[in-house]
């Protein structure tokens, strides 16, 4: 829909005439003193009269017209459109250690290591997350950020995809994931600052203890999930076991996530670790309240062309009629 933005300032438009009558009235008694009666002289003004009585003063209309136009903001108005609901800005921190080969997850009736359960499940978690902003930490003897805060899901699944067990060790340093998950929110003011971290053994490694990083959660305000990946069986051994594996500390996962007002979830199989993201959904609910905005495309540099367009066909007229009359004066 077409309109314009400040429509009241049209009551511009006869202020030319205004003017040009003001003036005019302060002239009447002086014109008249100063009249002329030579008829040739006469003559020669109504020729030029004639001249400047033409087209350009239709165009001069035009062309102020065009600029109180201009100065109403033209827009157009397009289609309602419903924003997305203001996000969560979530964290993933996922453990890439030795342990996350382990082959005790069942999904579509086979025995898949950890890793590869995780991914498939949490990558329709991500896809499903429009609205937040999401990154991916992977940690394993060192922590470090793969994705930063991002609405780009495709990319985050993505990153998520191609991590690979062994990256960045075999150990687990969940202080060093807990805390550079906490640094890359310094700079969100929002409340909504959630994490969840992924793993399947217990703090072995890193630069940064757990405790350390708690301190720095709860004073940033970030509220941790955490979730305990593998079986009910002893984590790290097995048939399947490749090794570099440690028990899970679920006391610690547990402390974690209730210092900082969230809470911690087992995961034995694909089935629950897709159910503790439905979870989490609850506990982290969207806001409710939708926004709805209407595109808006400014047009007014189309009058103001125009105004341009018509001053400067105006000012060429008036100097060829005025060429024209110095020719057919001169003859």
């Amino acid at each position: 829909m077409f309109e314009f933005s400040w429509p009241w300032l049209f009551i511009l438009l006869p202020l030319p005439w205004l003017l040009a009558w003001v003036q005019n009235s302060k002239k009447t008694h002086s014109s008249l003193l100063l009249r002329i009666d030579s008829l040739a002289y006469q003559a020669k003004a109504k020729t030029q009269t004639t001249a400047n009585k033409g087209w350009p003063h239709w165009l001069l209309a035009l062309a102020w017209l065009a600029l109180v136009s201009a100065l109403a903001n033209p827009v157009y108005r397009g289609e309602p459109i419903t924003l997305a609901n203001e996000g969560r800005d979530i964290m993933l921190a996922v453990d890439l250690s030795g342990s996350m080969r382990e082959q005790d997850m069942a999904y579509q009736g086979r025995f898949v290591d950890r890793l590869s359960v995780v991914k498939r499940v949490l990558s329709d978690f991500i896809t499903e997350r429009q609205g937040d902003q999401l990154g991916l930490i992977l940690f394993a003897d060192t922590a470090f950020l793969q994705t930063p805060l991002t609405r780009d899901l495709d990319t985050v699944a993505q990153m998520l995809e191609e991590a690979q067990i062994g990256l960045v060790g075999r150990a687990t340093a969940i202080g060093d994931a807990l805390g550079l998950a906490v640094k890359r929110f310094n700079d969100k003011s929002a409340s909504n600052k959630v994490v969840i971290l992924l793993t399947d053994g217990q703090n072995t490694a890193g630069n940064l203890t757990p405790e350390e990083a708690l301190i720095l959660a709860k004073d940033a305000q970030v509220k941790v999930y955490t979730i305990g990946v593998g079986s009910d069986g002893n984590f790290g051994g097995g048939l399947f076991s490749m090794g570099g594996g440690a028990a899970l500390d679920e006391r610690l996962l547990t402390h974690l996530a209730k210092e900082t007002g969230g809470r911690y979830f087992r995961a034995t199989d694909t089935r629950s670790l897709a159910n503790i993201y439905q979870e989490l959904d609850a506990l982290e609910p969207l806001a409710k309240e939708e926004q709805t905005v209407r595109p808006e495309e400014a047009l007014f540099y189309l009058p103001l062309l125009l105004s341009f367009l018509i001053l400067l066909l105006a000012t060429v007229w008036h100097r060829l009629a005025s060429a024209l009359q110095r020719v057919a004066g001169e003859q």
